[in-house]
């Protein structure tokens, strides 16, 4: 974990640096100002597209009572890229346009998604759960509705024939 950090807090800056001076010294300092701010606003834009594009899967998805296609990662590497992308730097641009491209995150995404499965597969990972919300050990932690302890919901349904309805959704329904 510690190295982690190292490469995100003092060689990714400064392999951001070195590579912005080339640029600057390549294009002008006016130029790269421009290019740096003009990266900045197409990432706040892209990340908002993309992020809106993922929400929008994900409750189409659960309104239709099925998985999302698209997991809690994409949504990270979305706000993760757009994040990468109104920061100063070339290699941060880059990074964070390979998390908001869908081809790109996809493959990232599939790449986390087995890292994941292999610290769970070896005991490196473990979820924990807190005493509060939908998913607390004890229910739902704030007095509410919800799951119980043992994570059973009982319910109870009742099928109403209208005819009015089935006109209204055509022959054969």
């Amino acid at each position: 974990m510690g190295w982690l950090l190292f490469v995100l807090f003092v060689a990714l800056p400064f392999v951001d640096l070195v590579l912005l001076l080339r640029v600057g010294s390549l294009l002008g300092f006016w130029p790269t100002v421009a290019l740096t701010l003009a990266m900045g606003a197409l990432g706040a834009w892209l990340a908002k597209r993309e992020g809106l594009r993922v929400w929008r899967a994900w409750t189409r998805a659960l309104s239709e009572l099925r998985a999302p296609e698209q997991g809690i990662i994409d949504g990270v590497l979305v706000i993760a890229g757009g994040a990468l992308l109104m920061a100063p730097g070339v290699l941060t641009d880059v990074v964070g346009f390979a998390f908001l491209i869908p081809p790109t995150r996809k493959l990232i995404a599939g790449l986390v998604r087995r890292g994941v499965d292999r610290r769970i597969a070896r005991g490196q990972l473990h979820v924990v759960t807190t005493g509060f919300g939908p998913f607390a050990p004890e229910g739902r932690g704030d007095g509410g509705p919800g799951p119980t302890a043992g994570g059973v919901v009982e319910t109870t349904g009742e099928t109403v024939d209208d005819p009015a309805s089935r006109r209204a959704l055509g022959p054969g329904r």
